[in-house]
């Protein structure tokens, strides 16, 4: 009697049945498809074995974020990064690094001095590039691209640039002292500036004005990662076919760096739960996000000479950092594979072309 592989084992025990083919076969030809990853998935078990089935690229989902990897000055916690990068390594899976310099999550002591006073420009400026050499270069030929800086454009208002701790103590040159410590770090490396709300006109406009401004000074930046937490209500097809088209014209490497799609409308604020927030997944709502799954990826394919990666912003429905914002404890159902890892509609329609 032959053997049933490890792999078909643990399918039947879960109950899981992979589809034929994977994410990666149908898009070999046009742009890698990643998931990001938290280090539970990379045990043996049925999401390793669907990340290994269906991916061929992988993000950290908080891994490599500065507060969970630099908590104190003098201490970082490499296991989780470690186990992920190790598991992209055995799997031969392309990893993305995620992100050297965000204003979210970022640990406390980066900003202050041992009395709890702000510190200067120069000890940020030296603490930015310490955490960006150490995290690079212990990564260095492991990540193949990295998210440099991550949501330095603000929502609304006219200022290119969220007042957040890097800009108001170094001033908006934290923006290409971060890229240019990258490349010194890994000058193989492809760097990304990484944002949100891409498809939003006016914001779409402050990015790309300040990209401009970056690829006009020389800076070494590669490519923009357009986040792409969308819903089953946005972006249109032109939209989103501006996006790419404008960004790319800059002669920036374009990717889709953390896609999911919220069945309900999208908010960019977090709010309080109210009595009509339902967490349901209605047949209307399966069909809508399956019908708008459709047409990104088609936009995705005609416009493969400029996109260099798609990446969903987890794995399954089982679990989204979108079942706590902006509505805490409002579960959502924004990705391609159930809570149980199987196909859903959606699967079927970014995969049949």
């Amino acid at each position: 009697m032959r053997k049933l592989s490890s792999c078909v084992l643990i399918a039947l025990s879960v109950g899981f049945v992979a589809p034929e083919k994977g994410l990666k076969d149908y898009y070999k030809n046009y742009f890698p498809i990643g998931v990001a990853v938290n280090p539970r998935m990379v045990q043996p078990g049925p999401d390793a074995e669907l990340i290994k089935a269906q991916f061929n690229s992988m993000t950290p989902e908080n891994a490599m974020k500065m507060g969970p990897i630099h908590p104190e000055e003098n201490r970082y916690n490499w296991k989780d990064a470690d186990a992920i990068a190790d598991f992209a390594q055995q799997n031969s899976i392309k990893l993305r690094g995620h992100t050297l310099c965000w204003h979210n999550q970022t640990p406390r002591w980066f900003f202050t001095d041992s009395t709890g006073k702000t510190v200067s420009r120069e000890v940020l400026l030296a603490r930015l590039k310490r955490h960006i050499t150490d995290v690079m270069g212990r990564y260095r030929g492991k990540i193949y691209a990295w998210d440099v800086v991550n949501e330095a454009v603000p929502d609304t208002g006219k200022s290119l640039y969220r007042k957040s701790k890097f800009y108001e103590i170094i001033g908006e040159d934290y923006i290409e002292k971060a890229f240019q410590y990258a490349h010194e770090a890994d000058p193989a490396a492809q760097l990304f500036y990484n944002d949100y709300n891409t498809e939003n006109a006016a914001k779409r406009e402050r990015i790309y004005q300040l990209l401009k401004k970056l690829k006009a000074k020389g800076v070494p930046i590669d490519g923009v990662g357009l986040q792409a937490h969308w819903s089953i209500y946005e972006p249109t097809a032109q939209e989103l076919e501006e996006s790419i088209t404008k960004f790319a014209s800059l002669g920036l490497k374009i990717q889709f760096t953390e896609v999911d799609v919220s069945v309900y409308p999208k908010e960019h604020e977090r709010r309080a739960r109210k009595d009509t927030d339902k967490s349901e997944f209605t047949p209307e709502m399966n069909d809508k996000q399956a019908a708008h799954y459709k047409m990104l990826f088609e936009v995705f394919r005609k416009h493969r000479d400029k996109i260099t990666g798609v990446t969903f912003w987890n794995l399954t429905d089982k679990y989204s950092w979108l079942d706590n914002f902006p509505v805490p404890g409002r579960k959502d159902y924004p990705l391609l594979f159930d809570p149980n890892g199987q196909p859903k509609k959606a699967f079927q329609s970014v995969v049949t072309f």
